[in-house]
């Protein structure tokens, strides 16, 4: 698979590439290759000590050239094996299936779509730097939440929620991304890295009541002295641009189904002021507490989200 083709991957690829783990391993590959050096310099995993073999837990690590002179199971122990537990969470709300996964536009993805592809290449990249991963999706609610783990099995389990979420006809017609932050900062057992992808929308609020919770929320999630990455997952042309074209709109909210009749000259440019000002507020909102805002265009490709994981993790 080729630059481009992974930069361009469509929901089809699933299809053609049989199940999400081998597309991602793709993505990852590509990611890898595309690199002038390679993006784990400065990211080694080393060795730190041996400890005994515990019943149940993978053979992996297991150090054979020891077994054969002390016929006993030691475990090479890794500086990275308790260093870092990353905590995935996903958006999987109505209003992360826009633009719409089928009779879209050429080339256009999903925000869902794009941040399942994006956490399935998360989770193959952490099992290589051997990271334990754990996933949460929501909507109005908690959907679904693991534990953090790094084994095969677990991964597998991973991209088996990811790709059922893709399957889901989600209905729910709310979200409430500052709710679920302020649980998960209560349910994460110890300090880690939190990697959100959400729009961070919530139709029934105003903008400033968004950014009002949405700063309690991060404060929260701080305190408990976990480390934040922000994706905004937005489709850059059509929801911060706005390009709508000349003709009369009839416009419906994915999460309310309310419906909206206008001209473009009528909202656009009060739009795309109150859009910016809202991204900036946000913006400067995970900034104060240190943490990392990102737009991540749904039409773009993944290397930006791997590398913008792969630099937080160094730090």
């Amino acid at each position: 698979m080729s630059g481009n083709q992974i930069r361009n991957i469509q929901r089809e690829d699933l299809q053609r590439f049989s199940n999400l783990e081998l597309l991602a391993r793709q993505v990852v590959e590509g990611f890898i290759t595309g690199r002038h050096r390679s993006p784990f310099h400065g990211f080694s995993v080393e060795f730190a000590e041996h400890r005994h073999y515990r019943t149940g837990e993978s053979t992996r690590f297991i150090d054979w050239k020891l077994f054969a002179r002390s016929d006993k199971l030691y475990v090479k122990r890794y500086e990275e094996e308790t260093n870092l537990r990353c905590h995935l969470v996903l958006d999987v709300s109505a209003s992360m299936r826009y633009p719409t996964d089928k009779g879209g536009k050429a080339g256009q993805r999903s925000k869902l779509f794009f941040s399942i592809m994006a956490a399935a290449a998360l989770i193959e990249l952490m099992q290589k730097q051997r990271d334990a991963a754990s996933l949460t999706l929501f909507s109005d609610k908690l959907e679904a939440s693991t534990e953090a783990k790094m084994s095969k099995s677990h991964q597998r389990l991973l991209y088996k929620m990811l790709e059922e979420a893709l399957e889901a006809q989600n209905k729910h017609a709310a979200v409430d991304p500052a709710k679920v932050l302020h649980e998960l900062a209560e349910r994460l057992p110890k300090r880690g890295l939190v990697v959100v992808f959400s729009d961070f929308t919530q139709p029934d609020q105003s903008l400033e009541a968004q950014q009002a919770a949405f700063d309690d929320a991060l404060g929260h999630i701080k305190h408990k002295g976990h480390e934040v990455v922000l994706f905004h997952v937005v489709s850059k042309k059509e929801e911060l641009e706005l390009n709508l074209g000349d003709a009369p709109l009839r416009l419906i909210d994915l999460e309310t189904g309310k419906e909206v009749k206008a001209r473009p000259e009528q909202i656009q440019e009060k739009y795309r002021i109150k859009m910016r000002q809202h991204v900036e507020a946000m913006r400067y909102i995970a900034m104060k507490y240190g943490m990392d805002w990102h737009e991540a265009d749904a039409d773009a490709g993944f290397d930006e989200v791997l590398w913008k994981y792969l630099v937080r993790r160094k730090k």
